[in-house]
């Protein structure tokens, strides 16, 4: 089979259980040797290879709506609909999509980057057939770790109320980035071990078909095991109403294919529990209990060692961040930190080794971590909450009615901060500015070295209010670590001058910086630390001194910081015709790397200085 040619899903038809899994082997290999080239999500990917081949062979799509949550697992689904000869282009700008994208083919039906979106979706595309008086199969495939989200639930609950006919297919790998934790992991756990039940079942029944009197046996015995079995199987799906299959065996396609039928006739809403391995077929992501290889960058396909070269001399932001926190954690007995399902990704295994007992990994569950951290602040705690920038989203109304309102004290570190570069548009932390700032008692900063870092972590556990600290994904320098004064709202005057200036926050300004630096450009720079509340003296000065202004904001414009400055001149009335803004316009930015997309949308910083002078 030559995966290239590969132009849609009908050939599955024809193949054999025994040529199916040949495939599945080609298709193992294609993704091990193409990922390697271009990084992405591998684990994820590999687990699922023989249950979409599976769901493709069994329904008829993109007439039935195969789709899955979050969508990082949807490589596998991207090959068997004809786009395997764009894997080398795989999350590379104007490429192919790290995820489920409808304007990439018509067999994506759904596209979404956070998790637990999918039950929802597949109800409402159910309601929607049925009014249409419409024939086609709604499949929604959800991972066990995104069944720790509540609208999971909700959705679930009212599928089961207004019983329309949706396949929910449980891919079921004990794993969400890194390893499962929790009481629907406990409960699933249960369920996955009736697996050797089943394929003893499985046997019995072959065995006692080969004779007359078996064949009798078997039948009178069929009743008590019914019974026997909804005892054994009554569990939180069956308990409200839908009808379950399961487990089966996710890399087994007799298994597979007999159960996916089997739901397919069923006439009312049925979840099939489906047990896949995580990184399957290759040992090092097989292996991998910390989520290393949930998302990878370039590596030997041969070796498994990641082709990027470490230097010694810089470390992650979420890495500054944590040994930060870690810091102060040592000091201070009621801090406590709060992630959903991140350990890894904002490199907090060090502060749950060492503090086990005050440290907290909820699951993919942002409103609980928030709420939790909410209880926490009320009851004399100073909570750290972990939370990357694009998914603190989901725990605006958190963020809002509890954080802010009753101005509880509690650190958020917002990981991912600004344009994340290859996930693309529903990664990319932009918006959280615009989003956060019009909170009334909440504090955004936004260092731009290690040094700033430990002092606004510092600062932040010891203001009683909520206090966001931003920050990019990538690595920072880390020499020359000293801890340094810091008033809030206070900016950092790099380099004064009452003709052209420059303000930008975080790591940006340090590109400015060098920029300044190297080609001696007689301009001004302003580091913006503080983005609320920010430097009013400071600022008004520039705007009285009627300096040209250029505020540079890599980040959602409208509302933003830059918004916020335009109205403290509008209420001061101070004439603010001097302030250019540059920033991101009102859309989604796609997927690529960063330098490329600054470029791209007008905010490369080397043309952004060279127009301003």
């Amino acid at each position: 089979m030559k995966i290239n040619e590969i132009e849609n899903p009908l050939f599955l038809q024809n193949l054999t259980n025994k040529q199916l899994q040949a495939l599945s082997e080609e298709i193992r290999s294609f993704l091990v040797d193409n990922i390697a080239q271009t990084g992405g999500h591998l684990s994820s990917n590999l687990g699922v290879v023989e249950l979409t081949i599976a769901l493709h062979k069994v329904f008829n799509d993109p007439k039935d709506k195969i789709f899955f949550d979050v969508g990082h697992q949807a490589y596998v689904h991207k090959i068997l609909t004809g786009r395997a000869n764009q894997f080398s282009t795989l999350r590379q700008y104007k490429g192919l999509s790290g995820f489920q994208k409808r304007s990439e083919s018509d067999y994506d039906v759904f596209e979404a980057g956070h998790s637990t979106t999918s039950i929802s979706a597949g109800v409402g595309m159910a309601i929607a057939r049925d009014l249409d008086n419409d024939n086609y199969h709604v499949v929604p495939v959800i991972g066990d770790g995104a069944l720790t989200g509540g609208m999971a639930y909700e959705a679930l609950n009212h599928l089961a109320h207004i019983n329309k006919k949706v396949i929910i297919i449980l891919n079921d790998n004990d794993m969400s980035i890194s390893q499962n934790i929790g009481g629907m992991n406990n409960f699933l756990e249960k369920i996955r071990i009736s697996m050797p039940y089943l394929k003893a079942k499985h046997n019995y029944k072959e065995v006692m078909q080969l004779t007359r009197v078996g064949k009798i046996t078997y039948a009178a015995s069929k009743k008590i095991k019914h019974h026997l079995k909804n005892r054994a199987i009554s569990n939180l799906f069956t308990d409200i109403g839908l009808d379950y299959i399961g487990p089966l065996d996710g890399h087994d396609f007799h298994d597979l294919i007999r159960g996916l039928n089997k739901a397919k006739v069923s006439d009312k809403p049925i979840l099939v529990h489906i047990i896949t391995k995580k990184g399957k077929g290759y040992y090092p992501a097989e292996s991998d209990k910390s989520g290393k290889w949930h998302g990878i960058g370039q590596f030997d396909a041969k070796t498994g060692k990641l082709l990027s070269k470490s230097n010694e001399q810089e470390s992650p932001w979420s890495q500054v961040i944590a040994d930060a926190v870690l810091e102060n954690m040592s000091k201070n007995e009621d801090i406590v930190t709060i992630t959903p399902a991140m350990i890894g990704g904002s490199k907090l295994e060090k502060i749950f080794k060492t503090y086990p007992k005050r440290s907290f990994d909820v699951g993919i569950a942002e409103e609980h971590a928030t709420m939790m951290a909410a209880g926490l602040g009320l009851s004399g705690k100073h909570p750290f909450l972990s939370i990357y920038s694009t998914f603190s989203q989901r725990a605006y109304d958190q963020f809002n009615h509890d954080l802010a309102r009753m101005n509880l004290p509690c650190v958020i570190g917002l990981d991912r901060a600004g344009l994340v570069g290859e996930d693309g548009e529903t990664h990319h932390g932009v918006f959280d500015i615009a989003i956060y700032r019009n909170l009334p008692n909440f504090i955004i900063s936004s260092p731009r070295n290690v040094s700033e870092a430990y002092a606004l972590v510092n600062t932040a556990f010891n203001t009683p209010s909520p206090f966001i600290i931003r920050y990019p994904r990538g690595n920072t320098n880390i020499t020359n670590v000293s801890t340094i004064s810091d008033e809030i709202g206070q900016w950092d005057t790099i380099f004064e001058n009452k003709n052209k200036t420059i303000i930008s926050y975080g790591i940006h300004t340090n590109s400015f910086e060098t920029l300044i630096k190297e080609k001696n450009y007689d301009c001004g720079l302003i580091h913006a630390r503080y983005l609320k509340p920010f430097d009013e003296s400071l600022f008004k000065q520039l705007l009285q001194d009627k300096t040209q202004v250029l505020i540079y904001e890599p980040d959602i414009k409208g509302g933003g910081f830059a918004s916020s400055l335009l109205e403290y001149a509008n209420k001061e009335q101070v004439d603010a015709s001097n302030i250019t803004i540059k920033a991101i316009d009102d859309q989604y930015i796609e997927a690529g790397k960063v330098d490329i997309l600054l470029k791209e949308h007008g905010l490369a910083y080397e043309d952004i200085i060279k127009e301003f002078m």
